[in-house]
């Protein structure tokens, strides 16, 4: 058996390897995603103040840093019995749907849109923003612009484009003032036709990918999300939802402190990162997705009036049942990336939102606190113990790529059957591979935090596990 190693996994935010393992007839037996960072986070938080952790934890990422802000700052808020005020609240929704959308862009224009403009076969020294800005200059420059939105909302409300400082336990350091918000609202219909025009040129190129549409990661799985009692979408508040591929609730109305009762964590020897699952089922039967597909699956609608146009054009994929093809992240990013300004034109509009009074102040009042949001990539959780005192005692985050982990092996083991055997080690076979993962849109630096460039390898094993093979693609 021969064995193909993809390493570094190129256009993703972290470092992985891929290792496909082939039979004795050529063909794959077997493909797995390796996570070769490793993340401290857990351990190195014990020991500091619980006032740390919003920038501590921040540091986990900087692509997804407000994610962090705010799940750890909704675990102290838990821990200091508070509620924030609703202008505290709707800032940090604001600010959480800025990184949405920055991260979402940066997803769509600069890593996966070289594959929709070129083709999955194209030189490699094609598929990059570099070509594009040649090419496709105003579509480069586009998602440089609305990225640059999503990032300047977060410095002006919250500090600092990476790793703010103004989303605080109890609220937000700062209101809004008059100003900013009409800065923000005056850009609103550029960005929003950018989005649109996005959009646009997904769908009409959806039909060039029908291959790979049917074969990324295109099965069946559960889905979780957060969800509220409306069933609207939701990214900061609600309860969790799981899904299965018909569209049965599983079990909903879950209060994120109760995670646990629900999500066991299972360990893989080639790996860092963590392989959550649905604790029913077991483990791997209990795989889930998170993110953008998996919210707008459980969600019955977005909220705002052009995300719910097209979310009637999504659901209508599967015959309003679960989208099951992990091709649709991407569109499923678009319908987001739609929803997030308009939902923060929304929130910047109602009058409690510019109210003064941004934040509340408390003692400790419990030892455990739990804080939940919807990162670009899906659930994410912080789960923090202290003393009395306010010291870190235990931590335990999971991240949302860990939560996409085996459904991610499972989306690369079929494309690599697909597209892959002795016969067939193209540069073309083996970018889809990679484009699988990049589906999922995955931050493994967010998800095992490491130092160092983002690459990644596939190595080609015979049926012997003998690498007979190696392709770097730094």
């Amino acid at each position: 058996m021969k064995k193909i190693i993809i390493d570094p996994v190129t256009r993703i935010e972290g470092h992985a390897k891929i290792t496909i393992d082939l039979d004795k007839s050529g063909k794959v037996e077997d493909a797995k995603i390796h996570v070769t960072q490793y993340r401290g986070f857990e351990k190195f938080c014990e020991g500091r103040l619980y006032t740390e952790m919003p920038a501590l934890t921040a540091r986990t990422c900087g692509i997804c840093p407000v994610s962090h802000v705010v799940a750890s700052t909704k675990a102290i808020d838990e821990i200091l019995g508070i509620t924030p005020p609703q202008a505290g609240v709707n800032i940090r929704k604001i600010v959480n749907l800025a990184q949405l959308l920055q991260s979402h862009t940066l997803n769509f224009f600069h890593l996966s849109s070289p594959d929709f403009v070129y083709g999955f076969d194209a030189p490699k020294e094609d598929r990059n923003i570099f070509k594009m800005m040649q090419t496709h200059p105003q579509m480069a420059k586009d998602g440089i612009n609305l990225r640059a939105f999503g990032q300047k909302i977060i410095q002006d409300l919250a500090g600092k484009r990476i790793h703010p400082t103004g989303i605080i336990p109890g609220g937000v350091e700062h209101k809004i003032e008059a100003p900013q918000k009409e800065a923000i609202l005056e850009q609103i219909p550029e960005m929003l036709k950018i989005a649109q025009s996005a959009l646009e040129f997904f769908r009409a190129n959806m039909h060039k990918f029908q291959e790979e549409i049917d074969s990324f990661a295109a099965f069946p799985s559960l889905f979780m999300s957060l969800t509220n009692e409306e069933g609207t979408l939701e990214h900061y508040d609600g309860k969790l939802c799981f899904m299965d591929s018909e569209g049965k609730i599983l079990q909903d109305n879950i209060e994120p402190r109760d995670y646990k009762d629900f999500i066991g964590e299972a360990v893989e020897e080639d790996s860092y990162l963590k392989s959550p699952y649905y604790k029913p089922l077991g483990y791997p039967e209990g795989m889930y997705r998170v993110g953008a597909l998996a919210r707008l699956n459980i969600a019955k609608t977005c909220g705002t009036p052009l995300a719910d146009e097209e979310l009637k054009k999504f659901k209508a994929l599967n015959d309003a049942k679960p989208v099951l093809n992990s091709f649709y992240y991407h569109y499923a990013r678009l319908i987001e990336m739609i929803y997030s300004i308009e939902k923060i034109e929304e929130l910047l509009k109602s009058d409690e939102t510019m109210s003064d009074n941004v934040k509340t102040n408390s003692k400790i009042t419990k030892t455990k606190g739990v804080g939940c949001s919807e990162a670009p990539r899906g659930t994410l959780f912080h789960e923090y113990h202290v003393t009395k005192d306010g010291v870190i005692t235990a931590v335990n985050l999971i991240i949302a790529t860990g939560n996409n982990n085996l459904a991610m092996n499972a989306g690369v083991k079929q494309v690599a059957q697909k597209f892959i055997d002795a016969k067939n080690i193209t540069d073309g076979a083996l970018n889809r591979v990679e484009a699988v993962i990049r589906c999922f849109d995955p931050c493994l630096s967010c998800s095992t935090h490491a130092l160092g460039i983002v690459s990644s390898k596939i190595e080609v094993r015979d049926h012997n596990k003998k690498v007979i093979q190696v392709i770097d693609r730094n």
